[in-house]
């Protein structure tokens, strides 16, 4: 490219820069937003706002389910089935009864033989008794599902508390089998839980409602269904019986001159098929629900657990009353996610309880997961109502408040229904409230306080999983940066939040500490660094309020101080650093913080043995550099951590792994420090490391973030104020004009600023600019070089992008005092 702009007619160039100009602005709107290759993304950087991975409606994580994925359309079918056969005998015993008012008793009760008057009269009783008992039975099975609060009640019913909890423990519970029987044994011998299972029970088991006094179990509610039952089945087999019997006789008697024997025969054979037809209905359904199983068939494919026998039980006898009461397609408009949404607007706690259950299991199955989660959000009343339950506290409601925090975690997931969750009024709050350091009267610090706490004087209510979820639905709604300023506006939420970020000196050197509560601390750190990432007027409010609290940056420098065993810990909390590290504020406490720096400077030295150490490595090296910015104070203190942490840093310029951010360090030291304390860094570096700095400018191609940052190190050491230092280029084997070409083609490389490294040419030119100034020779090379266009031609292309030390997303901070554009003026006029 040099040669054809040496050898190229000036009018030439100037038609080719106008069209290089025309598709360097086209290439402005594809710049390379991949990310590093050596350690990802970094504040040195820009990051593209890039659309939302997360899953939405329209996007669900798994296969969208259809009609026939729905196993309860079986049991709506088997109703619609049953309330057809019902209706027909319905049908059929209402024309047989006005048959034989009407026809027989009203035409021919004088004429009829005193046999057939008393069958008539039997069977029409004996069909009454069956259609009260029948319609007794269905009001006794409904009832079987439901939960019936004494009139008296005022407070939250408690008589399933047990039942509820052993559920709990055994089936819905995260802990592993052997802790889970630790936890019940502890359950038991407590005394409050004692005392709470012998309360006086405030509702009537459906199954026990004695209906008479002083009947004993003869008259309770159980035995009198069982009792209907079989009454409806005599009654049926009786009609049958004896409606055969006058059919089969046929001596109605009469002259022949009437229809007396047509219309007996008519009655006894409506009576018949309506009998009939009962009997079908009951023997269907007896071989579907006992012999087939149809329940326990629909409970399995969807994976509802051993709550699903009550709560399809429920939707069935729903689904059968709908379609008896209305049409006979009203129970086919059913489905499971409505009637637990139904279910949740309940006042029964136990009612309460299965919706929840229903919709937690659906969110939680992929073949039910998008379909369910489209339906709750898409119905604000569902998800105040979930939102309404995240604040009971009551120990008999902690199953409910549980199921309603998964399913809300689980919305929080879908970039759409995160955006109603955190729209409706409070619901910060109410998320806030699951988070729980400890017990009131605890006077510990945050990481030192209990797992479990005392609430409504019950001791055996554990936090734990309610502050898991808790921060999982803040750490979701996070993603969207509207939702980081509701959360850091949330009052009190930020302080709770870094509260349960404190791990401690006991629990971090505990080899057998629960898992539980280092998973605690992993997600509140995961939070924290999301809300101290956030870009824009929100991100440096949060960051200037997190700084705030006391904790922040101390539980930070525990986990450097004792958290060498917990790698994941150690790395999060250094991108907070770095983070935090972006307001000049902050940037100081940090830096003022005892010893946080030399713990800084000891992860970033430490032995490189595996990935992981190494990664750690590199984000504690980005939060040095970061620190160092702009900061003299920052910088003197590194001074005073001795004469080896320099020559440890000058040395780990020959270091793969840490030499990027090394220098990046180096040069904020040799960029922002007292010139006298800078001068011996400047001179080891010269004396040790220049030639390598040297060499990576001419031979690094592949590796732009190493390149990039040893020709910044370059400029800092072959400033005009270091003369001495210019003949180092020499010294290092390499002539004057291999090392103008070099930077004259690193230019032309990088026609266009680039994200990945937007301060290439930045650096470039104004180390140009430096070896021009102090050496006229580079001059005449440059000039050759054709210099003076490349430089015009950075001159139509340079953005914004180049005017900036570090970026928060696509946001620049740390405008530099020098525009490019000035840079390549003075070059300009350098090389004129």
């Amino acid at each position: 490219m040099m040669k054809k702009l040496n050898s190229m007619p000036p009018e030439k160039k100037d038609v080719e820069a106008a069209d290089n100009t025309t598709n360097k602005a086209v290439q402005l709107e594809i710049l390379n937003t991949a990310p590093s290759s050596s350690w990802g993304s970094t504040l040195f950087e820009p990051q593209r706002e890039l659309s939302d991975p997360t899953p939405t409606d329209r996007s669900p994580s798994g296969p969208r389910p259809t009609s026939l994925d729905a196993p309860e359309k079986k049991l709506t079918l088997f109703a619609l089935r049953l309330a057809t056969i019902e209706k027909t005998a319905s049908g059929l015993g209402q024309l047989a009864f006005v048959w034989a008012t009407v026809v027989l008793l009203g035409g021919f009760a004088s004429a009829l033989k005193p046999k057939d008057f008393w069958m008539v009269t039997a069977i029409l009783v004996v069909e009454a008794a069956r259609i009260f008992s029948r319609s007794r039975e269905l009001e006794w099975q409904h009832l079987s599902t439901r939960s019936i609060p004494a009139p008296s009640s005022r407070r939250r019913i408690q008589s399933h508390l047990s039942i509820r909890r052993l559920l709990r423990a055994a089936i819905i519970s995260p802990l592993t089998p052997a802790a889970r029987s630790r936890s019940l044994a502890r359950k038991f011998q407590q005394p409050n839980w004692l005392r709470v299972l012998m309360e006086p029970k405030r509702t009537w088991h459906p199954g026990n409602i004695p209906l008479l006094p002083y009947s004993g179990w003869v008259f309770i509610s159980k035995n009198i269904s069982r009792l209907l039952y079989w009454l409806q089945i005599l009654a049926a087999s009786a009609c049958a019986v004896l409606s055969l019997m006058r059919l089969g006789q046929q001596d109605y008697g009469g002259d022949g001159t009437t229809n007396q024997k047509s219309a007996l025969n008519v009655f006894y054979g409506l009576a018949l098929a309506e009998a009939l037809m009962f009997l079908l209905e009951k023997s269907y359904w007896s071989w579907r629900i006992s012999y087939g199983k149809l329940i326990e068939r629909v409970r399995d494919d969807c994976d509802l657990g051993p709550i699903g026998m009550v709560s399809l039980r429920r939707f069935f006898y729903d689904a059968y009353s709908r379609s008896i009461d209305g049409s006979v397609f009203d129970g086919l408009k059913m489905d499971l996610v409505t009637f637990a949404e139904e279910l949740l607007d309940s006042d029964s706690p136990d009612e309460q309880l299965i919706g929840a259950k229903i919709l937690q299991r659906f969110v939680e199955n992929e073949r039910f997961a998008g379909d369910t989660l489209r339906k709750i959000g898409s119905s604000m009343p569902v998800i105040e109502r979930l939102i309404e339950m995240l604040n009971w506290k009551d120990p008999v409601e902690e199953d409910i408040r549980r199921s309603a925090a998964e399913i809300i975690s689980k919305l929080a997931a879908k970039k759409q229904q995160a955006l109603r969750v955190a729209a409706i009024p409070g619901a910060m709050e109410s998320i806030a409230s699951l988070l729980q350091t400890g017990g009131p009267s605890t006077g510990s610090r945050p990481y030192e306080a209990s797992p479990r706490a005392v609430v409504v004087d019950r001791e055996d209510y554990e936090f734990s999983a309610f502050n898991l979820l808790g921060l999982l639905i803040l750490k979701r709604l996070g993603r969207d940066h509207d939702n980081c300023g509701k959360i850091g506006n949330a009052r009190g939420l930020l302080a709770r939040i870094i509260d349960l970020s404190g791990a401690g000196a006991t629990l971090l050197r505990d080899e057998r500490a629960p898992e539980s509560r280092i998973k605690t601390v992993r997600r509140a750190l995961q939070l924290v660094l999301i809300l101290v990432s956030s870009t824009g007027e929100t991100g440096k409010t949060l960051r200037r309020e997190i700084s705030g609290i006391v904790y922040s940056v101390s539980n930070v420098r525990e986990l450097l101080q004792y958290g060498e065993s917990h790698l994941k810990l150690q790395k999060l909390g250094v991108e907070i650093l770095t983070s935090m590290a972006m307001d000049e504020e902050a940037r100081e406490n940090i830096g003022a913080t005892g010893s946080m720096l030399r713990l800084l400077l000891a992860v970033f030295f430490r032995p490189t043995v595996t990935d992981r150490v190494a990664s750690v490595c590199g984000e504690a090296g980005e939060a040095l550099a970061m620190l160092v910015l702009e900061s003299r104070s920052n910088c003197e203190r590194i001074y005073r951590e001795g004469e080896e942490v320099v020559q440890r840093l000058v040395d780990a310029l020959k270091d793969p792994v840490l030499r990027v951010n090394a220098g990046r360090i180096l040069v904020g030291l040799c960029a922002y420090s007292d010139p006298k304390s800078s001068g011996g860094i400047i001179s080891r570096i010269a004396a040790e490391s220049m030639h390598v700095v040297l060499k990576t400018i001419m031979e690094e191609e592949e590796k732009e973030k190493l390149l990039e940052v040893s020709i910044g190190l370059a400029l800092q050491i072959l400033n005009p104020g270091n003369p001495s230092y210019m003949d180092m280029v020499g010294k290092a084997g390499i002539k004057e004009e291999e090392f103008a070409g070099r930077l004259v083609r690193i230019l032309c490389k990088y026609e266009i600023p680039e994200s990945k490294v937007p301060r290439m040419r930045r650096v470039v030119i104004d180390l140009s600019i430096t070896l021009m100034k102090h050496d006229r020779r580079y001059i005449k090379l440059f000039r050759d070089l054709g210099m003076e266009w490349v430089l015009k031609g950075a001159a139509d292309t340079t953005s914004e992008l180049e005017c900036f030390n570090v970026f928060s997303g696509s946001v620049g901070l740390g405008r530099h005092a020098v525009m490019l554009s000035s840079l390549i003026d003075t070059a300009l006029q350098l090389l004129a």
